[in-house]
């Protein structure tokens, strides 16, 4: 294993992994940063650090002796290990995670009895999440509450299960393969971002010990071991410090005007900062808060708390943050004297209002014939929750929040010899029983053959590919118009965002259509996309779908499973072609390479007469049609079905 104390720079990792060390309950960290940064080699480094435990012998969740409240207890004998660290793979389930029924027991001693799982493995140690953006979120949410709650609470076939789950969280991800949902950001305690150095004698230094590492691991190990066990020593120290580090009633105000400040959300960034800086201090060999360990617990704490939109950026200014810390002084310099009378108002500022629509350029778009003017979109208007558009059918695509699918985990609907996930145990039980006496049975267990097993058919959610398809062309870019539209397609993005999607944008205008943005889990790339559409000209509509049916192939080619669905916004009208014909014919035509396609257009016509066109576009697609103000799920719920 690579050496903690070889890693060259990240300062801030490293510090956020120490701190956690040394106070667990400050709630773990999240790595976010670009591939080939070192994030996993420096994580799971940080194992090798933590001190042996004294735990409970033959006890299965690793229990420090003397614990009551354990499943294993009362415990006999002690012995000494390493801490752990365990990695939980993206592609596990529920069952590995948490634990389950022990079906070998059941089915040949007939007794009921529990199976722990990596919750439980890691109690005492380290839990690492590699490409935690890519779990699925019902996982994510059950290792967070253990995280929060130090304890696993398993409620499933029969079993009640309640034991210790304490562990170090430290989850990796790269931004580019998708972001976590603001909620889940604001459970990890601290986050990091990491980036590789662009200094030449950092990247040297880099290369030159990884080079020696490779060439003989157990010889580079032991340079560094000095090092390494001088930090475990001095986790060991801090963390034996802790329980005495005070708190001043000064530091808190500071810690609470910062927080403020920064306008987070709930409390939870208050209490992550306090905990921090206690560390911090204790890490120092301090016994009193300080404004420094303050500051270096904000930089960690709060950088993740600011998002409450999927698109906003993440981080702190560095002038952002000197502000808040000089203006948070002067509260630490005041007298306590208790809450106020008058609370703040729980909608204060930043509480997630929308934005008031802008008014834009007031000069007419051209006509469609006229050249392209190439005009940039106006500001979109205020998003909203949308509505529900779902792929018709049962997929088997990655786990997601949008259309039925065949799964590994959610709910069982059926039984099966063929496929499914798991064994399906009611079933295979009641298709055993029967031929119990035909088989000599006379103990307590059953006699089981393979013509029994039963399978659990499971039916959940997946993600799909979201295709959107803009009509970016003269007749759509009369200002409120395109407004809306683009106030729409955030809205849209915004929701599949929320529910794991791929997403891609093409868009069609003058003479051709282009992909605006190649399908991407990055959907915060695809509203600065949006942002930067231009507008103006003809209306290639069948150029359009062409377009869209070549990136739907070459999709299928990569992931066959993930089924896409296309949202079209467009008035329906078709003024140039593209290839040369009749336009409106052409576009007809290109709509039959779609018509096996999960298709939504959005007829984004406007004014008292509609001349119904994007309806006819809808029907050659075999999708549906909906109008822009349908599609907010407050206008209208539900969720739409292709016949």
């Amino acid at each position: 294993m690579f050496p903690f104390s070889a890693v060259v720079g990240h300062d801030d990792l490293r510090l956020a992994l120490l701190l956690n060390a040394v106070h667990p309950g400050i709630g773990g960290v999240l790595v976010r940063g670009e591939k080939g940064t070192a994030k996993s080699t420096i994580v799971r480094a940080l194992a090798a650090l933590l001190p042996e435990l004294d735990v409970s012998k033959d006890c299965r969740f690793g229990c420090a002796p003397g614990t009551t409240d354990c499943p294993d207890a009362p415990h006999d004998g002690v012995e000494r290990r390493p801490a752990k660290l365990v990695e939980l793979p993206v592609g596990a389930t529920e069952d590995r995670l948490v634990g389950s029924l022990d079906l070998e027991k059941a089915l040949t001693e007939g007794v009921r009895a529990f199976q722990p799982g990596l919750l439980a493995s890691a109690h005492r140690g380290v839990l690492y999440v590699d490409e935690v953006n890519l779990l699925h979120d019902h996982l994510v949410d059950l290792l967070l509450d253990a995280a929060a709650m130090g304890r696993a609470h398993v409620e499933r076939e029969g079993v009640s299960v309640s034991h210790p789950s304490q562990f170090l969280l430290v989850g990796t991800m790269n931004p580019e393969e998708g972001e976590l949902r603001p909620q889940l950001l604001d459970r990890f305690g601290l986050t990091v971002q990491v980036k590789a150095a662009r200094d030449v004698g950092v990247r040297t230094e880099v290369i030159r010990r990884r080079l020696a590492y490779e060439a003989d691991p157990v010889a580079f190990a032991a340079r560094w071991e000095a090092e390494d066990a001088e930090l475990r020593q001095r986790i060991a120290d801090a963390k034996a410090k802790l329980p005495g580090v005070s708190l001043p009633d000064g530091e808190l105000r500071r810690i609470a005007a910062v927080c403020a400040a920064f306008e987070v959300d709930g409390m939870r960034a208050d209490l992550v900062v306090a905990r921090a800086a206690t560390a911090h201090a204790a890490w120092r060999g301090a016994g009193s808060v300080e404004e420094l360990d303050v500051e270096a617990a904000v930089r960690l704490a709060l950088p993740h708390r600011r998002r409450r939109d999927p698109f906003d950026e993440p981080g702190i200014e560095e002038q952002q943050l000197e502000d808040a810390m000089r203006e948070a002084a002067e509260h630490a310099e005041e007298p306590d004297q208790g809450p106020d009378d008058e609370g703040p108002d729980d909608d204060g500022p930043g509480g997630g209002e929308l934005p008031e629509p802008q008014d834009g350029p007031r000069d007419s778009p051209p006509r469609n014939g006229d050249a392209p003017q190439d005009r940039p979109a106006p500001e979109p208007a205020p998003a909203f929750k949308a509505r529900v558009l779902e792929v018709p059918g049962v997929g088997e695509g990655a786990p997601g929040k949008r259309s039925r699918a065949r799964a590994r985990t959610g709910r069982v609907v059926r039984s099966s010899t063929v496929d499914g996930s798991g064994l399906h145990l009611v079933d295979t039980l009641a298709n055993a029983a029967p031929h119990q006496a035909a088989r000599g049975r006379s103990g307590p267990g059953l006699l089981l053959t393979a013509a029994d097993l039963r399978k659990a058919v499971r039916e959940g959610k997946e993600s799909n590919l979201v295709l959107f398809v803009v009509d970016a062309s003269g007749s759509m870019a009369a200002q409120k118009r395109m407004s809306a539209v683009s106030g729409a397609v955030i809205s849209l993005l915004r929701d599949a965002y929320q529910r794991r999607d791929k997403v891609g944008v093409v868009t069609f205008r003058g003479s051709q259509a282009e992909v605006s943005l190649p399908p991407t889990t990055s959907v915060d790339a695809a509203a600065t996309r949006l942002k930067k559409m231009r507008t103006g000209g003809r209306t290639p509509l069948a150029d359009g779908l062409l377009k869209a049916h070549r990136v739907l192939e070459v999709e299928r080619l990569r992931d066959p499973r993930k089924r896409p669905l296309v949202v079209l916004l467009t008035d329906g009208r078709a003024t140039s072609s593209g290839l040369g014909g009749d336009p409106t014919g052409d576009a007809l035509k290109a709509a039959g390479l779609l018509d096996q396609t999960a298709v939504v257009v959005v007829d984004c016509e406007q004014g008292h007469v509609r001349l119904g066109l994007a309806q006819k576009v809808a029907d050659a697609l075999r999708g549906t049609c909906v109008r822009l103000d349908q599609l907010s799920a407050d206008h209208l719920a539900g969720v739409v079905r292709a016949a």
